[in-house]
């Protein structure tokens, strides 16, 4: 068996836990909206068509902001075909997804829907094949009380108020060459600049988000993000960063997917703080990790992939990956990795929300259930509140083929000064037997005396075991024995496994 020493201290604070860390992300992408959050005529669906068991499922979530409607999926995106009467919306061809998206919902309805389930809208606008002169016309559209004929098609489409977007992605991913309007970044910083600065004429208080880097394994990673800053630092809030896992058969490495995130995150925060001194700049820009997940990306791109220039099929099947234990503690480990950095990463969306690379999964006609990466997200969002806290750690490690030696066991703590109470995660990469954890909490206040600390686990001796619409209730979190001697906690962390470990009064 192996141990690891955590110690909790309230003065290691990293920062302010954003809640929009923990926001999520729905495009326009096979079943991810239609059949999945939208499904007329589903036993369960409400009158506008909506269908309640996931909007139960997101609110366990705890989903804070959610990212629209792309994405690929926006670079071609007219928003003025997403509004007004529903029958006469046009259908359109999505060349992102080779799919028909027929507009039945669109920004009024998804703002209904948001307004169901208690998120927030963080609108991505079209810098693909669109510009400047769109991009502003969306935003009076979406934010102006009223007076104008945008605001007035708004009112008229049946919403009085503004759907006032507080955060808005300027493109998406467009250092990508598969993106619409993909353009090298000195062309693409300019355009973001412009547009962010036009927008923010009309709003100073808007928050904007630059694309950063899609992946940090692409070619112009780090040099695409100096040189977009560059031009657009003074004018947005945020570079985003996305990052999709899989395991490809080197599980230990798989299981240190945090490392690669942290170093990723660090790489861009370098960049930033660069950009920034050498503009002699007083002004921070944070990170909107807006697109993070595992996805077993190589199966689309080999089997699933749609083509055929008479195959623009609608709601298709499309990347509805099957989750397991395995990748259920890595999509853990991740959210502790961007808990370690909540002081400078202050947004992200999770990819995607339904159907869709996604925690909730649905059946046309039939129930939906919860996949495992489900568990990790709804207890740290409902949990993991307050300010971040390091976690000093003593741990072995072990040698993976990727990333070197890497620390068996990886944690992070929350404090909710609220409540007062504490909340502690930590992952047991361990492939070979399980770790006892030892918790000092002496540094709190009379040694955490009156909390009373309890733990979940999510681990299975299958690593492979996953929820499905066979056997929905596989794999679920479950009670962890805590042992307590004065102010220290013992606690036996299973082999590749993901806790939880909380002090409530």
């Amino acid at each position: 068996m192996h141990t690891a020493h955590l110690t909790i201290r309230p003065q290691a604070v990293i920062g302010t836990i954003n809640p929009r860390i923990y926001g999520s992300f729905i495009e326009h992408l096979g079943r991810a909206v239609y059949d999945g959050i939208y499904e007329p005529g589903h036993p369960l669906a409400d009158a506008a068509g909506f269908r309640t068991d996931v909007i139960e499922l997101v609110k366990e979530l705890g989903v804070s902001a959610i990212r629209y409607p792309g994405g690929n999926f926006v670079s071609g995106f007219k928003w003025e075909d997403s509004v007004g009467a529903v029958e006469e919306r046009p259908s359109r061809l999505d060349l992102a997804w080779h799919s028909t998206e027929t507009n039945q919902i669109g920004l009024h309805e998804f703002q209904d829907w948001l307004d169901r389930v208690g998120s927030e809208l963080m609108l991505a606008v079209n810098l693909g094949t669109r510009g400047t002169a769109e991009a502003l016309e969306l935003l009076e559209y979406t934010n102006l009380h009223a007076g104008t004929a945008l605001a007035e098609q708004r009112i008229a489409n049946g919403r009085t108020k503004p759907l006032d977007v507080r955060i808005w992605c300027l493109g998406n991913e467009m250092d990508g060459p598969w993106q619409l309007g993909h353009r090298p970044a000195e062309d693409y910083g300019k355009l973001a600049a412009q547009t962010a600065r036009a927008m923010k004429q009309f709003d100073p208080e808007l928050e904007l988000v630059v694309c950063g880097s899609s992946s940090s394994t692409m070619p112009t990673f780090a040099e695409w993000e100096r040189v977009v800053l560059s031009h657009s630092y003074d004018a947005v809030d945020y570079i985003s960063c996305h990052a999709y896992y899989e395991n490809t058969g080197d599980l230990g490495s798989f299981l240190a997917s945090g490392v690669d995130m942290d170093r990723f995150i660090r790489s861009v925060l370098a960049t930033a703080d660069q950009v920034k001194a050498v503009r002699g700049s007083s002004k921070t820009i944070d990170i909107s990790f807006d697109e993070w997940n595992i996805w077993y990306n190589t199966r689309f791109e080999n089997i699933d992939k749609i083509q055929g220039v008479r195959n623009w099929p609608k709601a298709p099947r499309l990347l509805e990956d099957v989750y397991t234990v395995a990748d259920a503690v890595v999509f853990g480990s991740l959210l502790i990795t961007l808990l370690k950095h909540a002081d400078r990463v202050t947004s992200a969306s999770l990819a995607q929300l339904v159907n869709v690379i996604a925690p909730i999964m649905t059946e046309p006609g039939g129930p939906s259930w919860r996949q495992t990466t489900f568990f990790p997200f709804a207890a740290t969002s409902a949990h993991a509140r307050g300010t971040a806290l390091d976690v000093t750690t003593v741990t072995d490690t072990y040698e993976t083929g990727r990333f070197g030696d890497v620390p068996i066991l990886d944690a992070v703590a929350a404090h909710d000064e609220a409540t007062g109470h504490y909340a502690v995660y930590a992952v047991n990469r361990s492939m070979d037997g399980p770790t006892e954890i030892v918790v000092d909490l002496s540094a709190l206040p009379e040694g955490a005396e009156g909390l009373t600390p309890s733990a979940r686990v999510l681990n299975d001796p299958d690593l492979d075991a996953a929820n499905t619409l066979q056997d929905p209730e596989r794999v679920t979190l479950r009670n962890l024995p805590v042992v307590r001697h004065g102010a220290t906690l013992r606690i036996t962390l299973p082999a590749v496994s993901w806790a939880e470990i909380l002090l409530e009064r």
